[in-house]
């Protein structure tokens, strides 16, 4: 027995009558195989050529980063997309009035789940966490679990299309969770069992509801009681409810229970984004037997029909960037918490307000961080591009949809579900997904918006009226006519929309850091190889100009906050990634347009000279631009004297002529604290002969 199983049997005979939930992580001892092993589900299948992994784990690794299959000389879409086998024996120590479930973070696109021979069930969707009940399969000793994923497109699961690459294999974390056979049911499109919301508030007060789910998988009824407290940031009860509850032997029930707070502190956004708890406890004759805790913000969203964002009923502007499903080189998609942090962290000192999630689910760490600094998210379904007219298709996406809310309903962060992005058609199916994803959104949440990113067709096609407000995906100046083009665009459509809240889901240009060219002689081209960054530089000054203008645009969000890797694309300095990111792929380097945003939208004192990395001047006039949120400026060339210049709209520009050789400019500026804030470049210039 390695020592993996034998500190499971330790864990599991340290638990007799299981008084709560326990996890117990399946880490390591696995192996894999990348292609389809007919029989692998069977315990006496022999799995010893197969290679020992530890999960999460991908086999698209290779996929991750700098080039991906195109870098190896591959033709586009070339990285597999096909089935591959997981296998892990598990030993086990029964214990009485104990139910266990498998628990699978994320497996990209669809697992058959088989413990000891026995399909416990299929899931289809890859980036929603699902379980299975696993009690009536478990048998004393060892136990064979196995699991066949596949990635490759299927009509049937979405999406079937999609700027990204998809990332095969047991991708996030796989546990099994032990409950009490009386207990919270978290079989419920694997939802923690409890929902907690802000009901209403009120001068000095607000109301809380919490749902608790019930599952009695005893023989017997069961008579209990539904305990729930809230608790603030300091661990000290402020609010308590108690509900009896008789529930039926292999019943299920639904507890619904308001809490009253007197003086709230409410959650702010990023000024205050202050926490509570809520827990719900099942309590039998006076001992709790099970408990869930879920995070609770006080707080409401809403937009008003002149297109207003209001967090608790007073306008906030919600701005900032879309982040595609969290990547790294080399790895794909396993990422640590401390790194989907540092992306959160990227985009809050930008000065966001709030996150798009393209274009699914993404993993649990970004909502709760996302609660814990303040950022608002706006999270979708995997509806892209295209569809398919069968109903397996349309009921998968409900499923999702159903996932996608039941897992993170409790988060303050988000403000608002997304049903879908750029659906390519506009024919009966296409308006029954949507209608059907809808009505799926606001009945199981009539506290949140939702929303839908249109492109493509009229802006006043039937497939963006579904949602309670639109958004749009516009390039102008990218891929059609010229940058200013997005403020008369916007003005139009809110005349033809009147009532209608509109916002902007996607704007944005590609940039290389390796591509310098000051000033840009023409609009590149969006998929050639020459993606100078001053062009994108230019490119959000422009937009975000036109787009200040116009306070009836509910939300903007830049695409995209961090380059990512993109097997469609061939352009920009190197394949298969898409580069229209504020920061690199390897988040090394913040691109001059990050640091435009953070001028206009932080508060925290800044300074930045721009076009720093265009190091080879051509001619010896050169223009310095600095980005700053401060009053003035000072600026000096190669130790001379300080020249004070005024910052207007965020910017403050200095003619200079540079001498031959190296060239060192220098700009501060002093914060209202009395801080001095520096930056310096060195450009160089060498006459042509």
């Amino acid at each position: 027995m390695t020592r993996l199983l034998a500190a499971f049997a330790l864990l599991f005979s340290l638990l007799p009558g299981l008084a709560v939930a326990r996890d117990i992580p399946l880490a390591t001892g696995w192996r894999f195989v990348k292609q389809d092993a007919p029989g692998a589900e069977r315990p006496d299948f022999n799995d010893q050529g197969w290679t020992r992994v530890t999960v999460p784990h991908t086999y698209n690794a290779e996929d991750s980063g700098i080039g991906g299959s195109k870098a190896r000389g591959e033709p586009e879409g070339a990285y597999y997309r096909g089935p591959a086998w997981y296998r892990l024996t598990i030993d086990h120590k029964p214990e009485a009035n104990t139910r266990y479930l498998l628990h699978f973070g994320g497996v990209t696109l669809k697992a058959d789940v088989y413990l000891n021979g026995q399909l416990l069930g299929r899931h289809a969707g890859g980036y929603a966490a699902f379980r299975f009940d696993a009690t009536s399969a478990l048998k004393p000793g060892a136990n064979l679990l196995a699991v066949r994923v596949d990635n490759a497109r299927n009509t049937s699961i979405s999406p079937l299309n999609g700027d990204f690459n998809v990332f095969g294999g047991l991708y996030r974390a796989v546990k099994l969770i032990a409950t009490p056979d009386l207990h919270i049911d978290r079989l419920d499109h694997a939802g923690p069992g409890v929902a907690a919301r802000t009901l209403s508030l009120a001068k000095g007060s607000a109301t809380i509801g919490v749902t608790t789910l019930i599952a009695n998988d005893r023989a017997g009824a069961a008579t209990l009681t539904v305990a729930t407290r809230v608790i603030d940031a300091n661990g000290k009860t402020v609010a308590t409810v108690r509900k009896p509850v008789n529930v039926a032997a292999g019943a299920h029930d639904r507890v619904e229970q308001q809490l009253r707070l007197t003086d709230p502190k409410l959650w702010q956004g990023r000024s205050a984004p202050y926490l509570y708890r809520a827990v719900s406890e099942v309590v039998e004759r006076g001992k709790a037997i099970d408990s869930v805790t879920v995070p609770l913000g006080v707080r409401t969203v809403g937009i008003t029909k002149d297109g207003r964002f209001e967090l608790n009923g007073k306008p906030y502007p919600l701005r900032g960037a879309n982040l595609q499903h969290p990547v790294r080189f080399g790895r794909g998609p396993i990422v640590t918490d401390a790194e989907i942090d540092e992306d959160l962290q990227l985009m809050f000192d930008m000065g966001s307000t709030g996150i798009r999630l393209a274009h699914m689910q993404h993993p649990p760490r970004v909502y709760e961080r996302a609660d814990e600094i303040g950022l608002l998210l706006l999270t979708e379904v995997p509806l892209i591009d295209d569809h398919d007219p069968s109903d397996a298709f349309r009921e998968n996406l409900v499923q999702q949809m159903r996932e996608l809310i039941a897992q993170n309903i409790s988060h303050p962060s988000v403000a608002l579900w997304g049903i879908g992005n750029e659906i390519r058609k506009s024919d009966q199916y296409s308006n029954r997904i949507l209608a059907e994803l809808q009505s799926t959104a606001k009945t199981l949440d009539p506290l949140r918006p939702t929303t839908y990113a249109h492109c493509c067709l009229e802006d006043t096609d039937p497939i963006a009226q579904h949602s309670d407000t639109v958004s749009y995906n516009r390039y102008f100046g990218w891929y059609w006519d010229k940058s200013e083009d997005i403020g008369p665009w916007a003005d139009t459509l809110h005349a033809k929309l009147p009532g209608r809240p509109i916002g902007i889901s996607e704007y944005g240009a590609g940039a290389s850091i390796l591509h310098q060219e000051d000033p840009v002689l023409k609009r590149p081209e969006s998929n050639g190889y020459w993606h100078p960054e001053q062009y994108q530089t230019d490119f959000h000054e422009k937009h975000w100009r036109e787009i200040a203008k116009r306070p009836f645009l509910w939300s903007t969000f830049v695409w995209v906050g961090i380059d990512f890797t993109s097997f469609k694309r061939n352009e920009g300095d190197r394949p298969a990634i898409n580069d229209k990111g504020l920061v690199t792929e390897d988040r090394k380097t913040r691109k001059d347009a990050w640091y435009w945003y953070q001028a206009n939208w932080s508060e925290a004192p800044m300074l930045h000279i721009t076009s720093r990395r265009d190091v080879s001047k051509r001619i010896p006039t050169a223009k310095v631009r600095v980005y700053s949120n401060l009053p003035t400026v000072r600026l000096r060339l190669n130790g001379g004297a300080w020249t004070e210049l005024k910052v207007e709209d965020h910017i403050a520009v200095w003619p200079i002529t540079l001498a031959r050789g190296a060239n060192v400019v220098e700009a501060s500026a002093t914060a209202p604290d009395g801080k001095v804030l520096a930056d310096r470049v060195t450009w160089g210039f060498t006459a042509r002969p």
